[in-house]
């Protein structure tokens, strides 16, 4: 969930309403995006298959990244079940994406549990965890919250992470494109990502 203070924030960096449409550029065409230089940038991470990955790894295709954690119990879930089924309706255009789950929590979430966790959800889906630092910085690059709360009556070792819930779509050479709608639902996301994938 994006708190108020996140959002307060990000209305101090972003543009008017409307500056972040869904519409994509016109063929041939060159715009400036005023957001373009905002979000994403290089990051160096673990995939779910323990393989270490960074961002040129995906060039030549779109990137589709989302910041969660596995033991997310509300936003999460339903926001990748939303990418999962907005992934299968585009069918063949899936190909030409990289969709992107970048762990807020890499205390807990290995390469194993990633695994475990993305491979139930989509099998396009890929996991992306590292060390605490490695995932400082990814959060930093994308303008992602992220804060460790400790759950009452839980013990000190129990915690939860409040963090944005923010989906970004990149270029093929990991250019911000947009954000994309927070619960759109499956048909409007796919929708969105064809007009772009063209």
């Amino acid at each position: 969930m994006i708190s108020r203070r996140v959002l307060l924030a990000l209305g101090a960096i972003l543009p008017a309403a409307g500056a972040f449409s869904q519409q994509p550029p016109a063929s041939g065409a060159s715009p400036i995006d005023p957001l373009a230089t905002r979000f994403g940038g290089p990051f160096t991470l673990i995939d779910h298959t323990g393989k270490r990955v960074n961002d040129t790894d995906f060039r030549g295709r779109f990137m589709l990244v989302y910041f969660g954690f596995t033991r997310c119990t509300d936003t999460c879930p339903v926001d990748l079940a939303i990418i999962a089924q907005a992934l299968d309706a585009i069918g063949p255009q899936a190909e030409r994406l990289a969709p992107l789950f970048v762990t807020v929590d890499p205390a807990h979430d290995t390469p194993a549990t990633m695994a475990a966790y993305v491979t139930a959800l989509h099998p396009r889906l890929i996991g992306l965890t590292g060390s605490e630092s490695e995932i400082a910085a990814i959060a930093r690059a994308y303008k992602v919250h992220r804060r460790k709360l400790t759950l009452p009556h839980h013990g000190t070792a129990e915690y939860a992470v409040d963090h944005g819930s923010l989906t970004y779509l990149l270029d093929r050479e990991g250019r911000f494109l947009t954000l994309l709608p927070h619960n759109a639902g499956a048909p409007r996301l796919a929708e969105i990502l064809n007009k772009y994938l063209g």
